[in-house]
């Protein structure tokens, strides 16, 4: 009975040794999946920066660039900004409109001035990996607790501050209560 002992034991440290391999292998991989998942995270913060600053361009594109004769307005929709019909042949300020990086979805909320468009955020509520080190134009997204609060709109004079989305009741309908002065055109040399 003795040597029959001698294997049972083996096997005993054998099958201790690969549970401890299942189990150390089994954290390694939900630590692999948590750096890609935030590595997944920041792209789509880069892409969120990226297309909410093309958004941004474009709405103060459409103000600054006005028909002859005609006052300078904020687009009262986003697909004003890829197909412009104030002049005779439409203008494009935005190539195409863009899905929100961080839901996937083709809707933005819309900070809204007036019934005017003057900026889009994420409808997302995630907290944002990144929370510093933001470019000088948009340092007031530090700190933020959720992509919702990184809104991309065009500011207008006098304003120490754009309006946060939580002015607006809905995202497509609210309006800030004050009326902002917009930047007058300005004609390059």
């Amino acid at each position: 009975m003795l040597r029959r002992a001698q294997p049972t034991r083996a096997r005993g440290v054998v099958l201790l040794a690969l549970m401890l391999a299942l189990a150390i292998g089994g954290v390694a991989a939900l630590a692999a999946m948590d750096v890609a998942s935030l590595s997944r995270q920041r792209e789509r913060e880069l892409q969120l920066l990226f297309v909410g600053d093309q958004y941004r361009k474009a709405i103060q594109h459409y103000f600054a660039e006005a028909p002859a004769g005609a006052s300078h307005v904020l687009p009262s929709r986003l697909q004003d900004l890829i197909e412009d019909d104030r002049f005779p042949m439409p203008v494009r300020h935005l190539r195409r409109l863009f899905p929100d990086p961080i839901t996937g979805r083709d809707e933005w909320g819309l900070l809204q001035v007036g019934g005017r468009i003057a900026g889009v955020y994420s409808l997302s509520a995630q907290v944002p990996a990144k929370q510093a080190g933001f470019a000088p134009a948009y340092q007031h997204f530090s700190g933020r607790a959720a992509y919702r609060e990184w809104v991309f709109a065009v500011a207008p004079l006098g304003a120490t501050a754009l309006p946060s989305p939580s002015a607006a009741s809905t995202p497509a309908t609210g309006t800030p209560e004050s009326k902002p002065q917009w930047p007058e055109r300005r004609s390059s040399p």
